[in-house]
């Protein structure tokens, strides 16, 4: 299907879930949060598609994606400990709040370039990943991110 593995099928499969639970906990919470059901859903399959992905190799070996993963699960690492601890001061429910949205991010950016480079079927819409409309794409999710991370923490601010 698609010319996805079995393996690629999975990830595809449970990085969607992860979407719609972050879809779901920022329009709904307006942030990702580890203290509820929806938030917990989206980290743990953000934490299965990053670890699926290492297996997947569609343009040769290791390359951009992976590092992508890496860089995912790095974030939500952080944002955990800015959760449980005070190592960043003040800022630690920022940090939290903005590096859950940050792995959010980088959600969308291999799914733009995954789909955009596969569909539809016989014709995609770009032939390549480093196709300029891709790069283009990918500044406006880096904008709408920065949107929301500012938007986010005047909210942090504003409850504190």
């Amino acid at each position: 299907m698609f010319g996805l593995t079995a393996l690629g099928t999975f990830h595809t499969a449970i990085s969607l879930v992860a979407v719609v639970a972050g879809l779901i906990a920022l329009f709904r919470d307006k942030a990702i949060s580890p203290n509820n059901l929806v938030g917990k859903i989206y980290i743990w399959t953000t934490v299965i598609t990053c670890l699926t992905g290492f297996g997947i190799f569609r343009h040769g070996g290791f390359g951009k994606p992976h590092v992508l993963g890496i860089i995912t699960l790095v974030v939500l690492g952080i944002a955990a400990l800015a959760g449980k601890t005070k190592l960043f001061g003040r800022a630690s429910r920022a940090v939290e709040t903005v590096s859950y949205s940050a792995t959010f991010l980088f959600h969308w950016i291999p799914a733009v370039t995954e789909t955009s480079t596969r569909l539809p079927l016989g014709q995609p819409l770009l032939s390549s990943a480093e196709d300029p409309a891709l790069k283009a794409a990918t500044g406006v999710l880096v904008l709408l991110f920065l949107i929301g991370a500012t938007l986010q923490v005047r909210r942090l601010r504003v409850k504190a």
